[in-house]
């Protein structure tokens, strides 16, 4: 069972190693979106906004449901929602190690030499 479930996690995050996809996801998370909207939003072509959706869909994280010629997109489970927020806050815990780790280095150089 925990290979299985370490697969599923692995094909997971794979479908969500791209960074179109993750705003595609942002966008979404928002509220269910045509892709016009999404295109429009995030500012890319139709084609590259249908390709990654396409990946989302057959990963089933994001649904979408006819409206006439429209297809509106949805996230298949909310929490999509809160591991983006925590990839975020990751991302900002990163951030502020390397920004401790710059201070520490300026400090370290406005430290006089001693003269020989």
């Amino acid at each position: 069972m925990n290979l299985e479930m370490q697969r599923f996690k692995a094909e997971f995050f794979k479908a969500l190693a791209h960074p179109l996809r993750i705003r595609i996801l942002e966008v979404l998370a928002e509220g269910d979106k045509s892709v016009n909207e999404i295109q429009t939003l995030i500012g890319s072509e139709g084609s590259a906004v249908s390709q990654q959706l396409q990946v989302l869909r057959a990963k089933n994280i994001v649904s979408g449901t006819k409206d006439g010629n429209k297809v509106i997109y949805t996230l298949k489970d909310p929490m999509i929602i809160e591991l983006l927020a925590v990839a975020k806050q990751i991302f900002n815990n990163h951030l502020v190690d390397t920004i401790t780790i710059l201070d520490k280095f300026k400090e370290d150089e406005e430290v006089p030499m001693p003269k020989n």
